[in-house]
């Protein structure tokens, strides 16, 4: 079992960004200040041409980490071992420094709904994926990283908050943690209640890994849409997040509506900076951020099927 640490030599990698083909030829010619890459694993698990080619050539140049969007390791369905042992080989091929995916299901009876759907949170929900993420990090040969993900709804059934049940997830597995502060600020508007007290239970001792993303405000919900720059209320999220789990890894995702590297890389060095201390993060209590105009999809179906993306209306008029 390949193990994971946190530190210097360990989760703490630095600013990185999410490896997007738009910017393979980029990438390549000019070798940018990012200090990681993170890959989407679906996008290169099955690729014998190019863009495999080009993760390789990536991964002597930079750290990588796999992100995953369809092990749905909270499914009913049995564990897909085909896809860990493609995975694994992925991994082992570009020395990731680890694997991630969602605390989801993306699908049951062998369908993929290309979505990450929440789970009710439950003694019976952590007894199941328990198991799950224990028999997956033995065939992938490493421990696993499980991000919070951006949800919508809650379950009747649910007996406890999602820090409390990422944090006995983790002392049951060994698992670690992919703390992605978009998805906080989504889901804790969402819900109604507060991003800060969400915070404040995090088990971050257990977070290697921090990812930062645009969302699109519809006024009575908001949806996690990687189309756009960081909210500021997700800023001030972050400094704190930062500082609590020690240098945490720290990713920005761009997934729709990709611009030129140089425009994303340059939200990337918000992050940097905001971390030093020279530039304004905080919202005043009485600008609540006013909903978004332009419509998007959220993710990930918005870079998996892109096709839907033209009919697709997240915002109701």
């Amino acid at each position: 079992m390949i193990e994971l640490r946190r530190g210097a030599a360990g989760h703490q990698l630095g600013f990185g960004v999410g490896l997007r083909n738009q910017h393979f030829d980029h990438i390549l010619t000019t070798r940018p200040p990012v200090d990681w890459f993170e890959a989407i694993s679906e996008n290169f698990m099955d690729s014998g041409g190019r863009p495999r080619a080009v993760l390789r050539q990536i991964a002597e140049r930079y750290p990588i980490v796999l992100h995953g969007v369809s092990m749905s390791i909270g499914s009913t369905d049995p564990l897909d071992r085909d896809y860990l042992a493609r995975l694994r080989r992925l991994a082992d091929e570009v020395s990731a420094r680890w694997v991630s995916d969602h605390l989801c299901w993306t699908g049951a009876l062998g369908i993929n709904s290309h979505d990450l759907l929440p789970l009710p949170l439950n003694e019976r929900t952590l007894k199941h994926v328990s198991a799950r993420v224990v028999a997956a990090q033995e065939l992938l040969g490493r421990p696993l990283v499980l991000e919070n993900p951006s949800t919508y709804v809650r379950f009747r059934q649910s007996t406890t908050d999602e820090p409390a049940f990422l944090r006995e997830l983790s002392r049951a597995t060994g698992c670690w943690l992919l703390l992605d502060v978009n998805n906080v600020y989504v889901s804790c508007f969402n819900a109604g209640t507060d991003p800060m007290d969400y915070l404040n239970q995090f088990p971050f001792d257990r977070v290697v890994q921090l990812h930062l993303a645009g969302h699109q405000h519809c006024g009575t919900h908001i949806v996690d849409t990687h189309d756009r720059p960081v909210s500021p209320a997700v800023w001030n999220l972050f400094r704190l997040a930062w500082q609590r789990s020690e240098q945490a890894a720290t990713l920005l995702e761009w997934d729709g509506d990709v611009p030129a590297f140089e425009r994303v890389h340059a939200e990337l060095m918000r992050a940097r900076q905001i971390i030093d201390g020279d530039a304004p993060t905080r919202v005043e209590a009485t600008g609540r951020p006013q909903p978004d105009n332009v419509e998007a999809v959220s993710t990930p179906v918005a870079f998996l099927v892109p096709e839907i993306m033209s009919n697709s209306a997240v915002c109701s008029s």
